[in-house]
C-alpha cells in the first residue's frame, strides 16, 4: 500500500486522465489516479448537518466573536476558484469549481488580533482538526467553501461548509467546518499527529504518505 501511494505521488498526474477515462464515473472514484474523488472519513461516517441550522464559530483572539449561518456566509463577498484537487496519495481531480468566502474576509469580519499567528480549525465530525499560519490563511486561494462542482457541497464532500486550501494537499481542506480559533500558536492537526507535514504545499516534500484525508 505504501509503495502504491508513493507511486501515486510520483506518477499520479501522468496516469490520472487515462484511468478516469477507462473506468468511468462509478469505479473511477475508487482508483488512485482516477478522474474522481475518493471519499475519506476519520470516523467512518458523515455528520448530518442541515443547512438551515449550520453555524460556523470564529473565536479566540478576535474583537468580534462570530457565529455565522450559511446565509451569513452567502451574503458576504464571494470568491470563485477553478483548481485541481490533489490528494497526498497521488490521485487528482482536475479543474474543480469552488465558491465561497475568502478566509481572510472572515478573519477581517471578526477583527483578528494583530498578534495572532495561527488558526486552529475543528470539524463537526468531532475528531478532525487542522491549522494554518495567518500568512497562509490570508492567501486569496484559501476559502470557506459552500459550493463545489456547480452545486452546494454534499454531506460526503464535507458540506454544507468546508475549508478549501488550494495550494496544499487535501488533508488541509478540513471537512464539515465547525470552528475557526484565532490563536498565538496552534497544536498539530489530526494528520500532522500521524506524521504529515503542517506545511502541506503540493510540490513540497512529504515525510509520510501511508494515509490521507480528503
Amino acid at each position: 500500500m505504501v509503495a502504491s501511494a508513493a507511486a501515486g505521488v510520483a506518477f499520479g498526474a501522468k496516469v490520472q486522465h487515462v484511468v478516469g477515462d477507462v473506468v468511468g464515473s462509478g469505479f473511477g472514484g475508487l482508483v488512485p489516479g482516477g478522474d474522481r474523488f475518493r471519499i475519506y472519513s476519520i470516523t467512518s461516517s458523515y455528520p448530518a448537518i442541515e443547512p438551515s441550522v449550520y453555524r460556523l464559530k470564529v473565536t479566540g483572539l478576535v474583537e468580534r466573536p462570530l457565529e455565522l449561518s450559511l446565509n451569513d456566509l452567502m451574503s458576504m463577498p464571494q470568491t470563485e476558484l477553478v483548481r485541481d484537487f490533489q490528494c497526498v496519495t497521488g490521485w487528482r481531480v482536475p479543474k474543480v469549481h469552488w465558491m465561497g468566502v475568502r478566509l481572510a474576509d472572515v478573519l477581517d469580519a471578526a477583527g483578528a488580533h494583530p498578534r495572532a499567528q495561527m488558526l486552529a480549525f475543528t470539524s463537526y465530525d468531532g475528531l478532525d482538526t487542522e491549522s494554518l499560519t495567518m500568512a497562509q490563511a490570508r492567501r486569496s486561494d484559501v476559502v470557506v467553501a459552500h459550493r463545489m462542482l456547480g452545486a452546494p457541497i454534499t454531506r460526503e464532500h464535507g458540506g454544507p461548509v468546508r475549508l478549501y486550501v488550494a495550494p496544499m494537499y487535501g488533508y488541509k481542506s478540513i471537512k464539515w467546518l465547525k470552528e475557526i480559533r484565532v490563536v498565538e500558536s496552534a497544536p498539530l492537526g489530526y494528520w500532522e499527529h500521524d506524521g504529515f507535514p503542517a506545511d502541506a504545499w503540493i510540490n513540497g516534500s512529504l515525510q509520510r504518505i501511508e494515509r490521507s484525508l480528503v
